[in-house]
């Protein structure tokens, strides 16, 4: 069984929103999981498809152009938490509310 992962780290979104994505294209096959994304109607769907086509390409560069992409299988999707950026945002009468900016690591792990 043959296996490669790819990161992709300081995402500008946040992990929540990243997972709802990446639970549904985990455990779903390599073409199956690429035509949801290019589908699907949100924003990191973009950054999860070059993480998916990075993954591809690390495991096609161990062993060889030669493999079937319909037997690829997305063993493991998930997002973790990264640094938060914090930024403050003027109010009224000299006030400042805080804003965060969350980011996110996505992981994804594939296996033949």
């Amino acid at each position: 069984m043959l296996q490669s992962k790819a990161i992709a780290k300081y995402i500008r979104t946040s992990p929540y929103k990243s997972r709802r994505v990446l639970k549904q294209i985990q455990g779903k096959t390599y073409s199956e999981a690429r035509l949801m994304l290019e589908f699907m109607p949100y924003r990191v769907c973009k950054v999860i498809i070059k993480v998916l086509e990075s993954a591809l390409s690390n495991i096609e560069q161990k062993n060889g152009n030669n493999i079937d992409r319909t037997k690829i299988i997305i063993a493991e999707a998930f997002a973790d938490k990264g640094p938060i950026l914090k930024r403050f945002q003027p109010r009224a009468q000299g006030r400042a509310f805080p804003i965060r900016k969350p980011t996110c690591h996505i992981n994804i792990k594939i296996e033949i």
